[in-house]
């Protein structure tokens, strides 16, 4: 079994940057598709960004495109978002998903494995 944990969440000021990472472990998910959605309260979950699987082609909701950029390493296992100029409605729970298709989809139902998830506050 593939389990996946996030980090790097935490409070910031807005037009602040984080880092999120998600380390996977159990298996190696170098042919998975990934992505990072969100949920924010009272919202329902939301794709956020997706790569493939090689990291050849990204993918971003049209409220983070510019501002945040995923990556991954495969050699490590990890998934990476780098967010800048971070706005109070990123303000969410990330959870970072594998899923078995090459490219990333949109919709959580695509998805096998998902991680706990990592709170990021961004304050106005």
């Amino acid at each position: 079994q593939g389990q996946l944990v996030e980090s790097g969440g935490g409070l910031v000021q807005a037009g602040g940057s984080l880092r999120l990472s998600c380390a996977a472990s159990g298996r190696t998910f170098s042919r998975y598709a990934m992505a990072w959605f969100r949920q924010a309260p009272g919202k329902e979950q939301e794709f956020v960004s997706g790569i493939s699987w090689n990291g050849g082609s990204t993918y971003y909701a049209d409220s983070v495109k510019g501002r945040f950029t995923i990556s991954r390493d495969n050699a490590k296992n990890t998934l990476f978002l780098q967010m800048t100029t971070l706005k109070p409605e990123d303000t969410a729970v990330y959870y970072c998903a594998a899923s078995a298709y090459a490219n990333p989809r949109i919709y959580r139902r695509d998805y096998n494995y998902w991680g706990q998830g990592t709170q990021v506050t961004v304050s106005s």
